[in-house]
This record gives structure tokens, sequence and C-alpha cells, in this order.
């Protein structure tokens, strides 16, 4: 700001210099002294010279001050739990009991492959490390929850079901807190001002961007199924076996706008409302709030819901759903307009995750696996696969 500061003061005093000297030149040039006049004139071409180039060096140092500002992250909620890990996360409840096995309970990546509908040979083959390939009833159990889910949220919880584009452009990754700080994790489409979406909270979030919501729209609530990217840069050697941890996912995801004073009661309902998705499929799971050193960039206060997994003993995040207050709003200009009130005001946004798929189907896969190797299906997905394994 110093620098910025500066150049402001340096470029003031010339434009002062040059106008009082266009005064003069023009004096000279009223009393045809051409010789008085020529220095001045080229006094003023120096002049300009010298603004266009601190002209542009401002341009540079708004950049930085761009992105500066841009990389400041939200501000925890008082009532986040200090800490700097996951370890130091805040486990609130728990649903269900963990399933009793007569037999040691395998992980999925051995039953997928075993049973033949989970094949990450062939997905290395076609696209590298980090892909998987489903097959048969694994590709079936996908599909039979992204529909089971939207459904769930459309016709249960009220959202509105939208199917936004994958490729967002950088004002749009921008609004949402991806960029500029974690352009890293994303993946970029060369020559183009086009990334292939991380999380469909990108596109959805975006939706009003830049729009002023009448306040009788409010809380608008949006669920979306997108297939997710992500380069997963820092994550060498974590979870490199199985669907855990992947480059492409796909993931059902709850988007709300809401009035400030809602927010946080809004937050509760979206977790509700990721739970019930667990609690209706019969998987037992925790939720936890996240501590201030695991908190996301962009989020005020978050809650982890974390399924187990009786094939890694092990629980594991399925979803997360976080209040983001104002901070996506003032990056992307997402404003309402109370009732009466000429001025408008930021609306609050959220979101979370109900809930990543490939998460849930090897969720479902270890807690309902046999010991002959089949595997059984939740009563409310029936319906969607028409059939038992």
């Amino acid at each position: 700001d110093k620098r910025r500061l500066a150049i402001l003061g340096e470029v003031e005093s010339l434009k002062n210099r040059r106008n009082t000297v266009s005064k003069e030149i023009a004096v000279f040039k009223q009393n045809k002294d051409e010789s008085g006049a020529a220095p001045l004139i080229d006094e003023m071409k120096q002049v300009g010279i010298r603004i266009k180039e601190l002209d542009e060096k401002l341009n540079t140092v708004h950049h930085e001050l761009d992105d500066i500002v841009m990389s400041v992250p939200n501000l925890c909620d008082d009532s986040v739990p200090e800490g700097n890990d996951d370890e130091d996360n805040i486990e609130i409840k728990r649903w269900g009991e963990q399933p009793e096995f007569s037999f040691n309970p395998k992980p999925h990546w051995e039953i997928g492959v075993e049973q033949g509908f989970l094949d990450f040979e062939r997905a290395a083959r076609i696209s590298g490390a980090r892909f998987a390939l489903l097959s048969g009833f694994g590709a079936r159990l996908e599909r039979a929850l992204i529909n089971f889910m939207l459904d769930v949220q459309t016709t249960q919880h009220g959202y509105q079901e939208v199917l936004p584009p994958f490729l967002v452009n950088t004002p749009t990754m921008t609004a949402t807190g991806q960029l500029p700080k974690f352009e890293e994790d994303l993946f970029k489409i060369k020559d183009w001002d086009l990334y292939l979406i991380p999380t469909a909270e990108v596109p959805v979030t975006n939706i009003h961007r830049e729009e002023i919501i009448d306040v009788q729209e409010l809380p608008i609530k949006y669920t979306a199924f997108t297939p997710c990217f992500r380069s997963e840069a820092g994550s060498y050697g974590r979870d490199t076996r199985g669907l855990i941890r992947q480059h492409q996912f796909n993931k059902v995801e709850l988007v709300k706008f809401t009035t400030p004073e809602t927010s946080f009661d809004e937050l509760e309902s979206l977790l509700a409302d990721a739970e019930k998705i667990l609690q209706m499929l019969g998987l037992h799971y925790r939720v936890v709030t996240l501590c201030s050193g695991d908190l996301g960039f962009s989020a005020t206060k978050t809650y982890d819901i974390e399924v187990w997994l009786p094939g890694q003993q092990a629980y594991r995040e399925i979803s997360s759903c976080s209040n983001f207050l104002d901070f996506q709003a003032r990056r992307g200009s997402i404003r309402y307009r109370p009732t009466g009130e000429k001025k408008s005001r930021l609306v609050h946004t959220l979101n979370g995750s109900g809930l990543a798929v490939g998460r849930t189907l090897l969720a479902i896969v270890e807690n309902f696996q046999k010991e002959d190797g089949s595997i059984g299906v939740p009563e409310v997905l029936v319906p969607y696969l028409e059939s038992r394994i």
C-alpha cells in the first residue's frame, strides 16, 4: 500500500506540473515565442512518458494488492473450537451403531476387485493413478445413489435441482475462494480461461453472482449432481488405495443463499439434510465441529460428517457443511434488497455435500458386505437397483 500511495503521489505531482506548464506553453504560443515554448514542450513529452510508466506500475501494484486481499481467509465464528489440525476437532454426536461381523470385514478395494465391479488397473491404463473404473453392480449402485440423493433433497427438503456447467472461468473460481490461493489444486484447460470444477459449490454459488435477489426469494436452496476434479496436490502417499481420494469423483451438493439473520439456523438444517441420507441408508456416522486450524479458507464454521468404514476400522469424511457468512457474496457481489429499503445487502452463502457419492458407495460396500463376498443393499435403494447382490 505504501508503494501504491508513493506512485499516486508522484503521478499527482506530475499531472499538476503538466497543468501548470500547459498554461505557460499557451502564453508563449500566444506571443508567438516558439523558442520559449520548445523546452517546455520537450519537458511535457518526458512527463507524459513518466506518467505512462507510473500507470503501468500502479496497475501491477493493484494486481498484487488484489491477490493479497483475495488470499486472506474468512474469520472463524466464536463457536469454533481452537486447534491446530483434525486431531483437535470436536465430536458432537453419533448416529446408529457400528455393525458387527462374524468375520474380518474387508476394505472396499478388495471386495470390489474380487466381485468384479471395481477396476483400478484398467483405470490406471486409461488415465493414470487415482482413477477408478466402475462396472456392473458398481456402476448401477453409483447411479442409484445419485438419483436417490437428488430425489430426497428435492422432494423432502425443498431444494431445486440444477445442472450447472462443469467448466468455469476465473471470476467464478475467485468468487467462491478457490482462486487465487488454491490454483495448484485445480485442473486448468490449456490456452483457455477455464477450469474443471473441484465441486458443484463453485458454479452453483455463482448462479447469482453480480445479482440483487428479492428478499422474498430467500432462502434459495439448490442441489446439484456433478463430477468433481481435483489435482490432490500435496496428497502424495495418502489414501493411495481405493476410492477415498480420486482425481475425479461424483458428488451431490447442497447450496443455500440466506439472510444474515438466519444463516446459522440454515447451517443446522443443512447438516440435518445431509445426515438424513446416511440415516435412510442405515450407515453409522459421527459429526465433528472443525477446529480453527482445520477450517477451510472460505468458511466461518464447518461440520464434518464422518461415516464408519469397518473394512478400515476408521471414520472417514463423507460430507462437509459450512457457513461462509458474506465472504463469498462479497467476492461475487451477491446481494439482496430488504423489504422497504433502497440499499442492498450481502447475502450469506452455505453449502454441504449431500453426499460424496463414491464415498457413500464404498461405505455401503464395507458395511453391507457378507462373508461369502456378496453385498447387501439398503432397502431404500432397492427400487433404484431393481435387484440385490
